[in-house]
């Protein structure tokens, strides 16, 4: 496994939110919106993929990697780091909760959004169970990690948020976020991966067809999140389930 630096603000040493996926693009698709929404609201967001998406049917490592680096940029996100799983095997080893550990250890976030246990893909179900392990483990003083030479803090966090990406989840969502105002942005990060999605210049590509490469892939996407919005009453809105119990501090805040 290798890790690469994507991109990093070194100004930001925690974050509000912490997005773990399997793959470049996952974070873009299911949760781009609030994203978008948080960084907007000059919060700090960092996205951790698991792999480079080697094992995908179009596109390659090193192109997923630059595509990677301009959805950043668009969702204005603080950092990115690829820790180089290895693509369709994604496993609990000693090796890869050690290094999911560090990365909740160095960035302390205040929430972590991940995939939902019960997925189309095994490696989102895996990168599910990992987090789940890792921020877990993450909390205990006898399991010792080290970042840039100095042993790490304990962390722990049970504001664990899972987005929704190819299955509906197997119970209603716990809560909607309304991207209205943020659902351009998160289309034009997911754009930037024009390796995998349909994108105005692509048609004419002679790598093989996908679902994702097709436009009704986003027309699917935009669908969804209309319907999610018209649930909330506003016109985009991304669907989340909540690992444990969501609490509010009052009323008005739903308000």
């Amino acid at each position: 496994m290798e890790t690469r630096i994507i991109f990093e603000d070194t100004e930001v040493k925690t974050v509000d939110l912490l997005v773990i996926d399997a793959h470049p693009d996952d974070a873009e698709i299911s949760a781009g919106g609030a994203i978008a929404k948080m960084t907007a609201a000059s919060k700090k967001v960092a996205i951790v993929d698991c792999t480079r998406g080697e094992m995908g049917t179009r596109g390659n490592p090193d192109l997923r990697l630059q595509e990677s680096l301009e959805a950043t940029k668009i969702l204005k996100v603080s950092h990115r780091i690829n820790l180089g799983m290895m693509d369709g095997f994604i496993d609990e080893s000693p090796e890869s909760l050690y290094r999911v550990i560090s990365i909740i250890r160095r960035f302390k976030p205040r929430i972590v959004l991940t995939h939902p246990p019960f997925e189309r893909h095994p490696d989102h179900e895996a990168v599910h169970r990992l987090v789940r392990n890792a921020l877990f483990k993450s909390g205990l003083t006898k399991i010792h990690t080290e970042f840039e030479g100095e042993e790490q803090e304990i962390y722990r966090t049970r504001k664990i948020f899972c987005f929704m990406q190819s299955y509906q989840f197997e119970r209603k969502p716990d809560f909607y976020v309304d991207i209205s105002e943020f659902q351009d942005i998160k289309m034009k990060a997911i754009e930037a991966f024009a390796s995998q999605v349909y994108a105005t210049g692509n048609e004419n590509t002679n790598e093989p067809q996908t679902k994702l490469s097709s436009p009704e892939f986003k027309e699917e996407l935009i669908a969804r999140a209309k319907y999610f919005g018209s649930l909330i009453g506003v016109h985009y809105a991304e669907a989340y389930l909540s690992v444990e119990p969501v609490g509010v501090g009052c009323l008005s805040y739903l308000a």
